[in-house]
């Protein structure tokens, strides 16, 4: 039986912190962009004290914020437990860019900052409130949480909490006073750890049962266990060497790119398909134009990405940790038509939704609850070792209400997705108030044009609008 004073990791969660390697930090990131009038000083800069304030105000509604990993002895397995030396100073951080403060200084900055591992010997998240903007009416965020917090669908909750949805709400609350529980011993510890094993069987079960649900649980074992070779054998086979996919170093560049959400969605009603399916082809075009340009031949490639998908069902709450699978997507990079690139992905995410691989993944997950991290553990090191896709597109649906920070609108929303160690390019995307915001980021190294591919990005996009008839527009910065 779990104890009160700490919170253990699920198996899905230990991975991803397993998985964390020098050169591939397992934080999600993202840069924000607002509205600064509503916290400027009479210096011109942005009131960080203020913003710490407002903070620490709501860390009591994500009690993930003041925790820290620690290890059972017995297995070695990380467990959260309370920071009792839990400072806001060392996570909310300021910063100022050298005039004229410009995007490019800005994105170069943010690729320092999520080059960066977070410390475990605190709490696994920072964020970095960036002044000196051009013309000093922006400012900047952030942010870096550890992958083994938060998935797509929490993340996006999170931003709710740590934000405002009214502009009115200019000053920040009493913060409630904030007294850690002890931590636990290594005999409390070793009790638990015990007892957790010995129950293990029977709580895997439940969730097994729960997952495969109360009608015709036979059939839905037999899909799941069939999606258990699917997943298995998606892991196993390897994509294509790209000029990309190789072994990543310690740093990373950062580019972005926003779209009308209209647009999208306008391409999508025209030309079929989900707004995903858009998403994935206007990746497909891109990274046609890219291999071409650096003299690789599409043809010959088996090109995929790993599309993460959320397990959570609609009813059940956008907790912190991972509730998330991943489809293995082979992209139509040979296909020369944008529209026809669009039909083969549209067709081949409809084949995966009829497919039990996410359903496989998850009962992977469950049964790993008792055996052990182990597996999944060995699977989050395979994909550093392997290489079942070329990268990681991941599209995460945001609030499409305006969002405040002490009545500073949020403009603009870039998420950043970690690198494994043979991906040297991801893409992050997040739909926010009526705009589609792309985060794109890579290893320098492997991809020094990061801003050529972001173009490639907004011209397969273009390519996608000509054919359903709608006049192509230059995305904006």
């Amino acid at each position: 039986m779990a104890s009160y004073r700490y919170d253990r990791l699920s198996a899905q969660d230990a991975a991803f912190l397993s998985s964390e390697g020098p050169n591939t930090p397992m934080h999600v990131a993202s840069v924000f962009i607002s509205d600064a009038a509503p916290l400027h000083t009479e210096e011109g800069g942005i009131d960080i004290d203020r913003i710490r304030r407002f903070i620490a105000s709501r860390l009591h509604l994500i009690p993930r914020y003041r925790q820290r990993i620690r290890t059972t002895p017995l297995s070695g397995s990380p467990i959260w437990v309370d920071d009792p030396h839990f400072s806001i100073d060392f996570h909310v951080r300021h910063a100022a860019l050298p005039r004229p403060g410009n995007v490019e200084q800005l994105k170069r900055l943010a690729g320092r900052i999520i080059a960066q591992p977070l410390d475990r010997e605190r709490p696994l998240w920072e964020i970095w409130f960036v002044e000196g903007l051009e013309r000093g009416d922006r400012f900047a965020t952030i942010s870096k949480v550890h992958h083994c917090m938060i998935d797509g669908a929490s993340g996006a909750e999170l931003m709710t909490v740590l934000m405002s949805l009214s502009p009115d709400e200019k000053e920040p609350g009493e913060a409630p006073r904030y007294i850690p529980r002890p931590a636990p011993g290594n005999l409390e510890l070793l009790r638990d750890e015990i007892a957790h094993y010995a129950a293990g069987p029977f709580d895997a079960a439940r969730r097994i049962r729960h997952m495969l649900g109360e009608e015709s649980p036979g059939e839905e074992l037999r899909a799941a266990l069939s999606g258990v070779r699917e997943f298995l054998g998606q892991g196993l086979t390897m994509a294509s060497e790209t000029p990309f996919n190789r072994p990543i170093g310690p740093h990373r560049r950062f580019d972005s790119l926003a779209m009308s959400l209209a647009d999208v969605k306008a391409v999508k009603n025209k030309l079929g398909g989900t707004i995903n399916d858009v998403v994935l082809a206007t990746v497909a075009g891109a990274v046609r134009r890219y291999l071409r340009r650096h003299r690789v031949d599409p043809s010959q490639l088996d090109f995929r990405v790993s599309a993460p998908v959320s397990m959570r069902s609609e009813a059940e709450p956008a907790t912190m940790g991972n509730r998330v699978s991943a489809w293995i997507v082979p992209l139509p990079i040979d296909e020369p038509d944008a529209a026809t690139r669009l039909e083969h992905i549209r067709k081949t995410t409809s084949d995966l939704k009829q497919s039990k691989g996410a359903l496989g993944a998850d009962l992977l997950s469950a049964a790993t609850e008792w055996t052990g991290t182990t597996l999944l553990s060995l699977g989050a090191r395979l994909q550093n070792v392997a290489l079942p896709a070329n990268m990681i597109v991941t599209n995460v649906p945001g609030p499409q209400i305006a969002l405040y920070t002490l009545g500073g609108r949020l403009l603009e929303a870039y998420p950043i997705v970690p690198l494994f160690a043979q991906q040297g390019l991801g893409v992050a995307l997040f739909s926010y108030d009526g705009r589609l915001f792309w985060g794109l980021d890579s290893d320098p190294d492997l991809v020094p044009d990061l801003g050529d591919f972001r173009q490639d990005l907004a011209d397969a996009f273009d390519e996608l609008r000509t054919d359903a008839g709608l006049a192509p527009v230059t995305p904006a910065d």
